[in-house]
């Protein structure tokens, strides 16, 4: 059925919605109806239920089996960005996060993670590339850039369990105060598929984050990428005086938000929370 057909988008965006019924009726790994059964269960072509289908695929909330069916993707992990009282601490994702080391190795910076280190391209750091799954499913890619000078003698138990920035804390001593992190969307490589155990050019979120300390030294860069299947971005959006009262208020436009929206109402600020990656 052509996209130009009068009513197609309208059926196809319905049909999406009770697909999406279905699957916030059942809990992950249950089974839904074949394409074939959706067609006569909603009343619609087959091509306008397997383009419904296809969007909630790509989208993480079901996943096809060859030869099996469709199925109930599992449940997508989150975190907040900032906590509940504001502040600036991360709170820890949902799940149980752990780590399994891929690579552990000391060598000179080199002149981009030196620039972003403030550090010498002759001076050394500690690099490491680590897996981190969420019960035991693995979830992201992390490639963690760490100044040598700053902890001698990390070991490779210290990147396998725990926190790491407990571990910088008390066995090294440096106290990790802030960082400042980007992300934007991405596909993974056919390696880093193999290791996500997802399919090549699969969608994907990349991270960057460089921490520093309470002195403002530069302590870690990071460039990580996560499973878009099963990690999503959400803000939290304060309107109102109340806002204003605790000083959030910003000038300037808000993503999202047309410019305008506002002019004649009541202030807007936002508190970011995101369902992204645990602070190592």
């Amino acid at each position: 059925m052509a996209d130009d057909v009068p009513g197609t988008v309208l059926k196809r965006e319905r049909a999406r919605d009770a697909v999406l019924e279905l699957i916030e009726s059942r809990s992950p790994g249950d089974a839904i109806p074949s394409e074939r059964a959706l067609c006569t269960l909603l009343g619609v072509s087959r091509p306008t239920v397997r383009a419904a289908i296809d969007e909630l695929v790509a989208a993480g909330l079901l996943v096809r089996e060859h030869g099996r069916g469709m199925f109930v993707a599992p449940e997508k992990i989150t975190q907040e960005l900032v906590s509940a009282d504001l502040a600036l601490g991360v709170p820890q994702a949902a799940g149980a996060w752990s780590s399994r080391l891929l690579e552990f190795t000391t060598l000179q910076a080199g002149a981009r993670v030196g620039r972003k280190l403030r550090m010498s391209p002759a001076e050394e750091i500690v690099y490491v590339a680590r897996l981190r799954l969420v019960d035991g499913a693995p979830m992201a890619i992390e490639h963690l850039h760490i100044r040598a000078a700053f902890v001698p003698g990390l070991s490779a138990h210290e990147l396998e369990s725990g926190d790491l920035y407990e571990h910088l804390r008390d066995t090294h001593g440096v106290h990790v105060h802030e960082a400042v992190q980007a992300i934007e969307p991405t596909v993974v490589t056919r390696a880093e598929a193999r290791l996500l155990e997802v399919p090549e050019l699969s969608p994907a979120l990349l991270f960057e984050r460089l921490t520093s300390d309470t002195a403002g030294r530069p302590v870690e860069y990071v460039h990580s990428v996560y499973r878009g299947d099963r990690y999503r971005i959400v803000s939290r959006l304060a309107l109102g005086p109340a806002a204003a009262a605790a000083g959030l208020v910003r000038d300037g436009h808000h993503p999202g938000i047309p410019p305008g929206d506002f002019a004649h109402g009541d202030p807007i600020s936002s508190s970011t929370r995101g369902d992204i990656q645990s602070g190592s």
